[in-house]
């Protein structure tokens, strides 16, 4: 009952009251982008950890894919150029190119030309041929919009596949999953699933998923975040519906922290709040609310290992409005 009633005063301090706790200073401001800025993704160096990429998209009709070191500043020779309005940015580690070859890969939404873009990482070479088109069976051309991504790697096969959204959609079946694989003809994307509900409150952009307990989480912005499973097999019945009533509007950017034995965080934008929701990664329920400062915050990302003397807890990254993103030691959000 006291946990109950606990749980009430919470729920009701967090709407009726406007005010903003006290915001928590970044480490690092990025160096600002030409356009908009939207969506992060770290990539963690595999033998030194201080030459770590944080990669963030810039949305335009001539956007690009910025690369930026732990110093927030861009990296020229890593950035992808003339990409037609990116949107969503996800990166999986050990992707099998042949039966002696793999890379790591970052996988991002084009959304002027309906496709996701698949680039090795840290080289920056196009793998896909130009772009695997999306929602392909859909006649009406803003139904093909995609963007939200993520990407998700099956622990069991090692299968890797992109689950992605789209700017608008249908109340089921919104998001479509693709597997891909690689061969001696290169890499290919195949349709394996098409899954989610979706209120048609507002749109479904961002995107998470959790490979090692496996469960893709995605924000129906007005109303709450959804959880199914990431693998096809399980089936498409949705397991959770939560937190909505913690948040101001939109609900935005899904990052997660993992820790032994399942523990962890869910960390979620609540964009017109100016805050960041913490929810558990374990039973999903709300933990508490934090202000790092950004506003309008889309897509956030986040890593629990040491970086560098700076990122000696981990790193979390936020999108910010002003067209730059902000790097926190993870220590800071006190999870």
């Amino acid at each position: 009952m006291k946990k109950n009633i606990l749980a009430l005063f919470t729920l009701i301090t967090l709407i009726s009251c406007d005010k903003k706790l006290p915001p928590i200073d970044p480490d690092i401001i990025s160096e600002k982008v030409p356009h908009d800025t939207d969506d992060p993704a770290i990539w963690i160096h595999p033998t030194n950890p201080s030459k770590s990429i944080i990669f963030g998209t810039d949305k335009d009709t001539n956007g690009a894919i910025y690369a930026f070191n732990l110093q927030g500043k861009i990296i020229p020779k890593k950035v992808i150029k003339n990409i037609k309005y990116p949107n969503n940015i996800d990166l999986e580690y050990g992707f099998k190119l042949d039966d002696s070859t793999t890379t790591d890969i970052i996988v991002f939404t084009e959304r002027e030309r309906n496709r996701i873009r698949v680039f090795s990482v840290p080289d920056m070479k196009p793998l896909d041929n130009g772009g695997f088109p999306v929602f392909e069976d859909e006649t009406d051309l803003e139904l093909r919009r995609p963007m939200g991504v993520s990407v998700y790697k099956n622990p069991s096969n090692q299968n890797v596949s992109a689950i992605v959204s789209r700017k608008i959609g249908p109340k089921d079946q919104y998001l479509y999953q693709y597997t891909l694989s690689s061969d001696s003809t290169g890499v290919t994307s195949k349709l394996v699933r098409r899954f989610g509900k979706f209120s048609g409150e507002k749109e479904i952009e961002a995107i998470a998923v959790d490979d090692e307990l496996g469960f893709v989480y995605y924000a129906d912005e007005g109303v709450g975040i959804r959880k199914y499973y990431a693998d096809p097999a399980k089936g498409n019945k949705e397991l959770a519906f939560f937190g909505g009533e913690y948040f101001k509007d939109d609900i935005e950017g899904i990052a997660i922290t993992k820790k032994p034995n399942g523990q962890g965080v869910l960390i979620v934008s609540d964009q017109q709040k100016g805050q960041f929701n913490i929810f558990s990664r374990k039973e999903n329920n709300f933990i508490k609310a934090v202000n790092l400062g950004t506003t309008e915050t889309d897509g956030c990302d986040v890593v629990t290992v040491p970086l560098n003397t700076k990122f000696k807890s981990g790193l979390f990254v936020a999108m910010n409005e002003e067209r730059d993103f902000y790097f926190y030691d993870l220590e800071k959000l006190d999870l």
